[in-house]
């Protein structure tokens, strides 16, 4: 007996109470014997979701409170053009973004948010300032550790290009 298997030893009840929702069954079939695990109860659990949710919408139709659809509305021309200034201010730069650390990571996307935002708003001014563009772009690039000064320079200036292009093609 002491070359049997553990698990064939075992009673299936005993099984299920150590693993919760695991059922094992014994099936044997000829000389051979196999063990089967089976979840418990997820299909009850699926039911339960699927009729609590329909009671949810049950009652609020009885209440007189409305579903309203998600509608989907299209960015505005601000939304879009933020949009292309954070695609502009990011390209290049994802590998570096992922060499930081979690805490610097959240930090220079917030700082990274806040320069869009004050670079959109310098773009809605009829004269464009592209030396206070390069100044936001540099002061977001230093958060990057080690960064080369030259570097940081010419990437600030690139992308500043970049941006009052797209100014100019609105």
């Amino acid at each position: 007996m002491a070359d049997a298997n553990p698990i064939e030893q075992l009673n299936p009840e005993t099984v299920f109470e150590k693993t919760g929702n695991v059922k094992v069954e014994k099936k044997e079939q000829g000389s051979e014997v196999r063990f089967e695990q089976k979840e418990r109860g997820l299909e009850k659990k699926a039911e339960q979701t699927k009729m609590e949710k329909e009671i949810l919408v049950d009652k609020n139709i009885k209440n007189g409170t409305k579903l309203d659809p998600i509608i989907k509305k299209s960015p505005s021309f601000q939304e879009r053009r933020a949009k292309e200034i954070d695609n502009i201010l990011s390209s290049g730069l994802h590998e570096v973004f992922l060499q930081l650390d979690k805490k610097r990571q959240a930090e220079f996307k917030l700082k990274g948010e806040e320069t869009v935002s004050k670079i959109n708003g310098l773009l809605n001014e009829s004269k464009i300032k592209i030396d206070k563009i390069i100044s936001l772009i540099k002061k977001w690039l230093k958060l990057i550790p080690g960064i080369n000064q030259f570097f940081l320079e010419q990437e600030a200036k690139i992308k500043a290009d970049k941006i009052v292009d797209l100014k100019n093609k609105a």
